[in-house]
Order: structure tokens, then sequence, then C-alpha cells
């Protein structure tokens, strides 16, 4: 568990070292092959974090968290067959493994089976009721499916349990957008431009509302500084800058 923390801080250098003092301690432990495939993951090397996951299944086949973990690698390379194997094999060794209910959810989510991941997502939150990351994916199954009013009560939800939740501050402004309250919409990604003042999604969010509201030049400086903070994503921003003057031209409300 802490390795995994560890791995969402991407603390590299700490991980490489608990994953050392592991192997020193014990080489036979199923969870030692755990840090070990979590340091190798953190580094995008998933085929070898992977061979590590296989081997601490290899060393004890009831040890439900490696095959959740080879899933969620499995799905960073699209291999959705053998990821959906593993979180199969990970539920039938303890069916109260939510993670692993929750990585069949993103498994449909991402294959557009929006019935199959509400369902998983929902028996994942029935194991564990207070999980924000659980309501808040929820919430963007519920935006793909075209239940609105439904996804801003989850989003609420995921925001309620973790105020500083910045997915699902950022969806919940998407989702107010979508229904046209434009200024609830861009108060939330305001609050969520403190949260995270680096994050260029949050920027080009606020410049496509302020460009609905008709306020241009405001979104247009919006659109600049997303590009400023990710270069690379650069080419959609100037997408919607290319479309600031052609006010017909209708929005991507993509949840994803």
């Amino acid at each position: 568990l802490y390795s995994t923390v560890l791995w969402f801080l991407k603390k590299e250098h700490e991980l490489c070292y608990l994953a050392q003092e592991l192997v020193a301690l014990d080489k036979t432990a199923p969870q030692t092959w755990c840090v070990l495939g979590n340091c190798f993951s953190v580094q995008r090397e998933f085929e070898t974090a992977i061979k590590f996951f296989q081997r601490a299944i290899q060393v004890c086949p009831s040890f439900t968290y490696a095959y959740t973990l080879a899933g969620h690698e499995h799905v960073s390379n699209e291999d959705f067959e053998k990821a959906t194997a593993s979180f199969r094999s990970s539920l039938r060794t303890d069916e109260r493994h939510y993670n692993a209910w929750y990585g069949l959810a993103i498994i449909y989510l991402k294959q557009e089976k929006y019935q199959l991941a509400e369902y998983h997502l929902r028996r994942a939150l029935a194991i564990n009721p207070r999980n924000s990351v659980l309501y808040c994916y929820l919430g963007i199954v519920l935006l793909s499916a075209g239940s609105c009013f439904e996804a801003l009560q989850v989003l609420q939800d995921a925001i309620d349990l973790d105020p500083a939740n910045p997915l699902a501050k950022l969806r919940k402004a998407m989702a107010l957008s979508h229904l046209d309250r434009n200024l609830e919409a861009l108060e939330e990604l305001e609050q969520l431009q403190q949260l995270a003042p680096r994050e260029s999604m949050v920027y080009m969010q606020m410049g496509k509302i302020l460009k609905k509201l008709g306020r241009l030049q405001e979104a247009l400086a919006c659109f600049n500084h997303a590009i400023d903070l990710d270069p690379k994503g650069g080419n959609a921003v100037k997408a919607q800058i290319d479309r600031l003057q052609m006010q017909d031209v209708e929005e991507d409300d993509s949840f994803l």
C-alpha cells in the first residue's frame, strides 16, 4: 500500500529505495515483487512492471493486489482483454476488492459501455462508499451517458468527500457548462485554478466558457496561457483560438 502511495505521488527515488530494502529483507514475499513492479510502472516501463506483478502471483497465487496492479498496467498498454482477465482473477480471490471493480469500470468507460461501467463503479462504491475517486468516475460515466443532472449530484458527492479533488471539480464545471449554467461553471473553474494553477486543461475549459459568454479577449488570454503551460497539447488549444470568432461552431462536450 505504501508503494502505491509513492507511485501516485511519483516519488521515484523513494520507491526505488523501498524496493531495495524489501529485496534485501525478503525476496520471496509477493509484496516485494509488487513494489518492484510499481518502481518500473512509475517510470512507464509497463511490460517490465507486468513481469514483476506476475512474479508476485507465482510466489503467492492468492495475493489479490498483484492481479489488480497487473490489470492497471494492461490498461495503460490498452490491452483490455488481458486487463479484464487480471481484474476478474483479482475478484476470484477476493470479491470485495473494490480496486478490481473500479479497474473493470475504467475499461468499460474507455469502451463507451456506460451501463457496465456504472454497474461496476456502484459495486465498488458498495464496498468503499467514502471514496471520492469512485464518485468522480461514476459522475464521468453518467455525464458520458447523458445523465447530466444525476452526474452533477454524484460529482458534488465526490467534492464533499474530498474538496481538493481536481478532476471532480473540472468535470462538474464541464457538466454545468453543458447545461448552459456557464457562470456557475466559471466560478467552479476559478476555485479549481487556486488548487491547480499549472493545469492547462483548467485554462482551456475557462477559455471555452468565456467564449460562450462572449468574453472573447479573456477567452484568448486563457487559451494562450494553456499553451504556455502545455506546449505539447497546443494543437487542441490552437483549434479553439481559430474558432473564437465562429460563434455558431458547437463545442466539443466530450467528458473523457
